[in-house]
């Protein structure tokens, strides 16, 4: 923790394969930046260097397409992590499960992990998938499995707020998109919507103001 001096510091830590969950990512650090959070934002890198589907010739243009357009944004390291008062994590869904490059960063966590340096930071997730009920909540849960054992507090939009009703939002786990069944090149990220933008923007104001909140020892309760 940084102590009673000083400002709450937020890492956004993400993967994104075609550029849908770097939107959601890139919208959360400047809400978290426009909250006063020291932040950074950091992508997960591929593991790989080519598609793992090079057949499906669209989506790997725009797996392409976005490799290039995030280059500029610097990799993630678990000093990210251990730096932070708040985590918010997102990655796309993958068969309901995390998607491997974000898993293979979560595991060289471990030794932050083994000394306690994660506990007791305020997490939250976000995610994208190709379809509404294409594994949204099972991989926001997922995630949210890892803060457990980190020991963090989780922290997730709920029903709070009400841009989380919003047709296109709606997920009290965590801010979901859904990126569509086929990506476009040239089109990246188009069917994150104005909506969804607003709603994780949301969700990292309200990590950012509990992190303050138990950083400085305010008490969370309504007043009344």
């Amino acid at each position: 923790m940084t102590g009673a001096e000083g400002v709450t510091r937020t890492a956004v830590v993400y993967y994104s394969g075609t550029g849908n969950v770097h939107k959601l990512a890139a919208a959360a650090a400047e809400a978290a930046e426009k909250a006063g959070a020291e932040t950074r934002l950091r992508r997960v890198p591929e593991y790989v260097n080519e598609s793992l589907a090079p057949e499906f010739t669209e989506w790997t243009q725009a797996w392409e397409e976005n490799a290039g357009a995030i280059g500029q944004v610097p990799a993630a390291t678990v000093e990210d992590l251990g730096w932070a008062d708040a985590i918010l994590l997102g990655g796309p869904g993958r068969f309901g499960l995390v998607a491997a490059p974000l898993k293979h960063f979560i595991e060289q966590a471990w030794p932050l992990n083994a000394r306690g340096a994660l506990a007791g930071k305020v997490m939250s997730s976000f995610t994208s998938t190709g379809a509404p009920h294409g594994g949204q909540e099972s991989t926001i849960l997922s995630l949210n499995n890892v803060f457990y054992h980190w020991g963090g507090v989780i922290v997730p939009p709920g029903i709070t707020d009400e841009i989380l009703t919003a047709p296109s939002n709606g997920n009290p786990y965590g801010v979901s998109s859904v990126s569509g069944r086929q990506a476009i090149p040239g089109r990246l990220a188009e069917q994150v919507t104005e909506d969804n933008l607003a709603a994780i923007a949301y969700q990292a104001r309200r990590v950012v103001e509990i992190a303050t909140a138990l950083r400085l020892g305010r008490s969370l309760a309504p007043r009344g």
